[in-house]
């Protein structure tokens, strides 16, 4: 064992467990990146849904982000309560799985409709934030979670950059 697993035993805490801390950080970041690549390019997809009406494209964006943000608000609890229930790692897993749907859902869709419900699929799973913030608590001991919530903060900061 590490030094700092040695200390963190000796002292009755949890050592960090390194492999969900980076897992966590990798979902973060993806979750990041994923917003910070479909932002740039929805506008010009919905446009041309729309035949390069852009005032009626614009209100389809708002719509989009505002579904997207809604979602957000609306699973964040539940998938908070799901994961007290059966656990955190699940929890990020099925919203891992849910992202990755729907981007594939997105770059198939045919239509506004099926590009709609990808976002709105996108606001709910990205609602996974709260419990992966959950699980870092979980398994951080109190005076190791500073640093990690500013490596988890790193994550959010990089995928946006990226």
């Amino acid at each position: 064992m590490s030094n700092e697993a040695d200390q963190a035993t000796a002292q009755g805490a949890p050592p960090v467990r390194r492999g969900a801390v980076a897992f966590i950080f990798v979902t973060i970041l993806l979750d990041m990146l994923a917003l910070g690549v479909i932002m740039p390019i929805l506008p010009k997809l919905i446009e041309s849904f729309v035949d390069n009406d852009t005032a009626h494209a614009a209100r389809i964006f708002g719509l989009f982000g505002t579904a997207w943000a809604l979602m957000q608000f609306v699973f964040s609890p539940l998938l908070g309560a799901l994961s007290d229930r059966f656990g955190r790692r699940p929890v990020v897993l099925l919203s891992n799985f849910g992202l990755a749907a729907d981007y594939v859902l997105m770059a198939l869709a045919p239509s506004l409709v099926w590009l709609f419900i990808g976002r709105v699929i996108s606001g709910i799973t990205s609602a996974s934030i709260s419990t992966a913030f959950a699980y870092i608590s979980d398994i951080t001991p109190p005076e190791r979670r500073a640093a990690v919530f500013g490596r988890i903060g790193a994550a959010f900061g990089a995928g946006f950059i990226l």
